[in-house]
């Protein structure tokens, strides 16, 4: 049947892709689930990035006397968020093209006093942090990871279960035989977060005299293999995490299962894209932020001046003026990309959405002009000038996108940074890719999402102005 040329019509990334193109989308997806392996932790992302970084040629800002067109640099703030930035031949003040993402997911934490031991066992008690659905973290193998501040104020790290020698950590969960009153609860419900109990260990200590053998025995490990005590868990950060590697999904390989899709997809994307400049017209910067999943609060999220000082110091760098207002008016002049994942049509639940206006998996990056719930509240909701030149860059750079809307008008929503940076006057807008499963422990993205994502990051950084 002959096709309206006015029509719109939205197409899949891979009936676009040349066989070349093709290889290049599959080698890159490679590359991200070695990514997605190291970076499961926001300070993980933090070291993987800095690490691909300066082997591209990039160096602290801090030691920058001067910044010159095509010059590489790099802030950490607090080995949480991490900033990139290459130099444009046009000067800061006039404004930057930013890719802003965050690296921190949906996980368990562990509260400050976690340890304890109940029916000859050891367990963790957590804290979730951001968006989860409780019974999906039971019955699976979990990893630990994060920093301990030793009493002696020393830092040390801790990662175990990732690799193929190590143990893992589990969440019990009852026995079908056992669990009518739990099968009668909301789904929300039936795992409480009190519940979310991690098993730690369970050989007793040798001294029979000891009281609370399993624990004893398991403070002599965390001190002999750490040099832990019990105290130096109330100054630590450890992340309770899906274990294992990421995966291909599907006979055809055309997909990824992992952990942490949501936002590290848009975060690996944005990094490849920054990595491929040399010296772009106007000066790129690859943000990195933490805290999203819990509102961008705090001395690590977008709300934080780190990103405003950053700024201001290249601002100076650059023997311009930094004050206040000049950092007002290059803010001004500045366009953001705000990259965060959305949920993909998803064929089992396709009730929840409404499908004209839904990212469908496999046709490429996705523009959400709004975020927000119900009437876009919390949404920045962006205007249709900035929202046409993005879309007039993609069509004429050949990349397939396509446009979204998280979920039907009444269903629930989300938002994303895109607001906060919205509110200091830049133009914004959220690009991303779609997930299926979004917040699971496992997700799901498609391979050609993740090409045209890398694709439309640096053609934004590349052409926009």
């Amino acid at each position: 049947m002959k096709k309206n040329p006015y029509a719109y019509v939205r197409k899949s990334v891979w009936e676009k892709l040349n066989a070349q193109q093709r290889q290049e989308a599959l080698a890159l997806a490679g590359e991200y689930k070695l990514f997605l392996d190291a970076a499961k932790t926001e300070r993980l992302a933090v070291k993987e990035i800095v690490r691909q970084a300066e082997a591209h040629g990039f160096a602290p800002l801090s030691e920058a006397a001067s910044l010159q067109p095509g010059d590489k640099v790099y802030a950490v703030n607090r080995g949480k968020n991490v900033l990139l930035a290459v130099i444009g031949d046009v000067p800061v003040a006039e404004g930057m093209n930013i890719v802003g993402s965050h690296i921190d997911s949906p996980r368990l934490d562990l509260k400050q006093n976690p340890l304890y031991e109940d029916c000859d066992l050891v367990l963790l008690k957590t804290h979730y942090y951001g968006g989860v659905r409780k019974y999906q973290w039971v019955a699976r193998p979990l990893a630990l990871h994060g920093t301990v501040i030793r009493a002696d104020g020393t830092a040390i790290d801790v990662s175990i279960g990732d690799k193929p020698d190590d143990p893992v950590f589990y969440i019990s969960d009852l026995l079908p035989h056992l669990s009518r009153e739990q099968n009668e609860k909301k789904l929300g419900d039936a795992i409480e977060g009190e519940a979310l109990n991690v098993i730690f260990g369970g050989f007793p200590d040798d001294d029979s005299e000891q009281e609370k053998r399993v624990k004893s025995a398991i403070l002599s490990l965390l001190n002999e293999q750490y040099g832990m005590e019990e105290e130096d868990f109330l100054s630590a950060e450890f992340e309770v995490v899906p274990a294992g590697a990421a995966r291909d999904g599907g006979i055809d390989r055309s997909m990824i299962a992992a952990y942490g899709h949501d936002d590290r997809a848009c975060a690996f994307t944005s990094l490849a894209a920054l990595l491929t400049l040399s010296r772009p017209s106007r000066t790129a910067v690859a943000l990195f932020v933490d805290k999203e999943e819990i509102g961008s609060m705090g001395n690590t999220g977008m709300e934080s001046t780190f990103f405003t000082s950053a700024a201001g110091d290249m601002l100076a760098l650059q023997g311009g003026d930094s004050s206040d207002r000049a950092l007002r008016r290059a803010y001004g002049r500045s366009a953001l990309l705000s990259a965060d994942v959305v949920g993909g049509l998803d064929p089992t639940y396709a009730t929840v959405s409404e499908a004209m206006n839904a990212a469908y998996m496999g046709r490429g990056v996705t523009i959400v002009k709004y975020s927000g719930s119900r009437g876009k509240s919390g949404s920045s909701d962006a205007n249709a000038e900035f929202v046409g030149k993005i879309r007039k860059l993609l069509n004429d750079s050949g990349i397939t996108f396509q446009t979204s809307e998280l979920g039907k008008v009444d269903q629930g929503g989300g938002g994303t940074i895109a607001y906060i940076m919205a509110n200091q006057g830049m133009d914004v807008l959220d690009v991303g890719l779609p997930v299926l499963s979004l917040h699971a422990p496992c997700e799901l993205v498609n391979k050609a999402d993740v090409y045209a994502a890398e694709k439309a990051y640096e053609a934004f950084y590349k052409q926009y102005e």
